[in-house]
């Protein structure tokens, strides 16, 4: 690998790290060199996709529940065993609500708020001495969070709070780029298209489907694991250390 993606001898977690885009992400920074740490709810699904992962590199997981902000203080605490500083954060882990308009729940919405936003501005809180240990001028520490296309466009397939929440944490990012960049940390922003997922496989499953979903790509494709890595690793390595506040969309020309 050339040294300007080189991860060698950083550390990161990845929230969500078990499936889906966080696992991709978490994959690409093994084969980069990093030490990745992955948490999720299910300590035996954790433990599970961490050994398996452990073909790449070194591998760990942790259990955590980031519903509240207890949650999230304790995933710091169990890292502050392991770690003495961290070089990449990645706020992976979130989920969805589907609903028509007239009966969407408002605990629904309080759902995707709290693991989209409100979890996400937790764990970097709590993250923050770690991640100030790592920053240095020359080589910032990163936060890499999961925003979506669909924060920053008007398709929202009946999931009524998804689309709002990651437009929020799109701006959060911004806001917390500005503030960290004087710490020496920069705050990004991944906003993916259409990449497998367990939130994705009720259209995958379905060739109609999967095909109407398609046509609405100017690349007539999905994305693939490869290219959500590759984006992931650019901005924790050299690649992206001049680069804080931007939301990067990665979707195909969807959002055009």
């Amino acid at each position: 690998m050339h040294p300007y993606f080189s991860l060698q001898g950083r550390t990161a977690l990845v929230t969500g790290g078990t499936r889906g885009i966080g696992r991709m992400i978490a994959q690409g920074f093994l084969e980069a060199g990093a030490r990745v740490f992955i948490c999720a709810r299910d300590a035996e699904a954790c433990e599970a996709a961490a050994v398996e992962l452990s073909a790449f590199g070194q591998c760990q997981g942790l259990a955590a529940d980031l519903s509240s902000e207890a949650g999230a203080r304790a995933l710091a605490e169990m890292l502050e065993q392991h770690v003495g500083q961290l070089d990449i954060l990645v706020n992976n882990a979130g989920t969805t609500w589907g609903a028509p308009l007239e009966s969407y729940p408002v605990k629904g919405w309080e759902k995707v708020m709290q693991l989209n936003v409100t979890s996400v501005f937790s764990c970097i809180q709590q993250m923050l001495p770690l991640l100030r240990k790592a920053g240095s001028e020359a080589n910032p520490a990163r936060v890499i969070n999961i925003g979506s296309v669909a924060g920053i466009t008007s398709h929202g397939e009946e999931a009524y709070a998804y689309g709002p929440s990651k437009a929020a944490l799109h701006q959060l990012s911004r806001m917390l780029a500005r503030e960290l960049v004087a710490e020496h940390i920069n705050v990004n922003v991944i906003a993916p298209g259409r990449f497998p997922s367990k939130m994705t496989r009720f259209i995958a499953s379905d060739p109609e489907a999967l095909a109407r979903d398609t046509a609405l790509i100017p690349m007539k494709r999905w994305g693939r694991e490869e290219e959500m890595a590759a984006l992931a690793i650019s901005l924790a390595s050299t690649a992206g250390a001049y680069m804080t506040g931007a939301i990067i969309p990665i979707d195909g020309g969807f959002h055009l």
